[in-house]
């Protein structure tokens, strides 16, 4: 292994995988594996009604069943949060969004599927399938659908909504990256997944916020 290391200096990772294919299939086989632990890590969590601390396609997030009253009550207390300030939950797709939340419309499609950065979108809740303590007191809630393929198969495989809260005490500014994350809130939640390079990506911040109203205006919450 030292010669495979001396001959590392001065040659970018891109060409030793050049030189040595077996390393590039390793590589990949390790990553999978990884990707597969974390994964069934937190779906145990989510499906054994726990809380979850884990990486969003905005910022990192505590999350839960969004269809467990318990759990979502948790949430609010280790967050030291008031029930005032309602929750948002990710979807893998529409038709997840339309079973759980409620029909929408083209305008509001478009918006949860297309747009050029991470977008929350507040909807009028018409379903009863999801905890009844996670809608805002108007009976909205808001719904992202991630792009972010961890997200993506988190979602795919659970099955249903999760959800989305930023890692932090109430009142304190949401961590821009794991290292933000108070240990002390870390401590609070069930199951921390650790940082890892897959989950690296160009956004460090919170999501656009649009709320549709029932009559079908749009409205700027958070550009």
């Amino acid at each position: 292994m030292y010669w495979l290391i001396v001959f590392s200096f001065g040659v970018n990772y891109l060409q030793i995988y050049d030189f040595f294919p077996i390393l590039r299939i390793f590589a990949r086989n390790f990553y999978t594996k990884t990707m597969d632990t974390l994964l069934k890590t937190a779906l145990d969590a989510l499906r054994n009604g726990e809380t979850l601390l884990y990486p969003t396609d905005t910022i990192w997030g505590i999350g839960c069943d969004a269809t467990d009253a318990t759990a979502v009550e948790r949430i609010y207390a280790l967050k030291e949060r008031d029930h005032s300030k309602s929750m948002l939950v990710l979807c893998a797709d529409l038709a997840m969004v339309e079973a759980f939340v409620g029909k929408v419309g083209e305008a509001c499609a478009q918006l949860l599927l297309h747009s050029d950065r991470p977008t929350t979108v507040i909807l009028p809740l018409q379903s009863h399938r999801l905890a009844d303590n996670l809608a805002a007191a108007d009976g909205t809630l808001g719904v992202r659908i991630p792009k972010m393929a961890f997200c993506q198969q988190l979602l795919h495989a659970f099955g249903k909504p999760v959800v989305s809260t930023s890692a932090n005490f109430s009142g304190t500014p949401s961590p821009t990256g794991y290292a933000d994350i108070d240990e002390a809130l870390k401590a609070r939640v069930d199951c921390c997944l650790p940082d890892n390079e897959a989950f690296h990506h160009s956004a460090t911040g919170s999501s656009r916020i649009v709320k549709i109203n029932a009559t079908g205006e749009m409205i700027i919450i958070r550009p």
